[in-house]
C-alpha cells in the first residue's frame, strides 16, 4: 500500500470525525472511517520526552481547559489527561491502531520533526503517509529523514507557485513545486481564488494531485470536483462520500 494507490477523488477526513468524539483522537478516527473516509488528516507536536502527538494546537486549551503546553509534558504525563474514554494519541500508536489507513500528517512544528520520523520509520508507515506543513523547512528535513514518504507543499511553495503562474515563469513554477507530491491549499486566500483553471492546471504540471481544505459545503465540493481537485479535505465525511459516490453535478439533487 502507498497513499496514492487508490481511486481518486478521496475523501480526507479533517482530524477524524469531530461530530462523534474530540478531534485527533481514535474515535474520532474510527467514526470517519466507518463515514466513508480514504484518509485521515491529523496534526503533530512534540512532548517533552520527545514523542509525537496528535494534536493541532500547541496547548490544551481545547482538550481540558488548561493552557498547558505539550512541550512541557512527557507523554505520560499528557496520556493522563483524558476525556472521558478519550486519550491524545502518540502517533506511532495511531499508525499501529490502523495499519490499512493512509494518513495525513501536518507537522505544526519544527520541534516534532525527528519524533514523527522515528515514529513513522518504527510503524512501517512510510508510503502511506502524506506530510505537510505550513513551514517549507520542515518538509525538506522531514523528506531527507523520509525518503519513501510523500509530501505536500508549505505556504512558501504555495505562494512561490502563485507568483510563477502570474509572471508565466516556468522555471520558478518548477522550483516552487520541486519534491511536491500534493499541493494542498484552501479554495482561496484574501479573495485570491487558489483553484482557479490556469492555477489547478500549473499545479498539475508538477504535483500528482491538488487537495483543497477544509471543504464543508456541499456544493464547493461538486465544483472542486467538477475542476479536477483529487481531494476534499472536510469535516463531513459522510457528505463528500455521498457527494462523490453518486457524483453529483451542480445541478443534481
Amino acid at each position: 500500500m502507498h497513499y496514492f494507490d487508490q481511486p481518486t477523488p478521496r475523501v480526507i477526513a479533517h482530524r477524524g470525525e469531530s461530530s462523534t468524539a474530540p478531534e485527533n483522537t481514535a474515535a474520532a478516527f474510527h467514526a470517519a472511517l466507518e463515514a466513508g473516509a480514504d484518509v485521515l488528516e491529523t496534526d503533530v507536536h512534540v512532548t517533552a520526552d520527545n514523542r509525537a502527538v496528535l494534536w493541532h494546537d500547541p496547548v490544551l486549551a481545547r482538550w481540558d481547559d488548561t493552557p498547558t503546553a505539550i512541550s512541557s509534558l512527557t507523554l505520560a504525563q499528557l496520556q493522563q489527561r483524558r476525556r472521558g474514554p478519550h486519550h491524545i494519541l502518540e502517533l506511532g500508536e495511531a499508525l499501529d491502531l490502523f495499519p490499512g489507513t493512509r494518513f495525513n500528517i501536518d507537522v505544526k512544528t519544527p520541534t516534532a520533526i525527528t519524533a514523527t520520523a522515528g515514529a513513522i520509520r518504527d510503524a512501517g508507515a512510510s508510503e502511506r503517509v502524506l506530510l505537510t506543513s505550513f513551514d517549507q523547512h520542515t518538509i525538506d528535513a522531514l523528506r531527507k529523514l523520509l525518503p519513501d514518504a510523500f509530501f505536500g507543499t508549505g505556504q512558501q511553495a504555495v505562494l512561490l507557485a502563485v507568483m510563477a503562474v502570474a509572471a508565466r515563469s516556468q522555471r520558478l513554477l518548477r522550483r516552487a513545486l520541486a519534491g511536491a507530491d500534493a499541493v494542498q491549499i484552501p479554495p482561496a486566500v484574501r479573495r485570491l481564488s487558489l483553484v482557479s483553471p490556469r492555477l489547478l492546471d500549473a499545479y498539475l504540471q508538477h504535483a500528482r494531485e491538488v487537495h483543497v481544505w477544509t471543504v464543508n459545503d456541499r456544493e464547493l465540493m461538486q465544483r472542486l470536483l467538477a475542476a479536477g481537485v483529487a481531494g476534499i479535505i472536510t469535516d463531513e465525511t459522510a457528505l463528500a462520500r455521498k457527494v462523490i459516490d453518486r457524483g453529483d453535478s451542480l445541478t443534481g439533487a
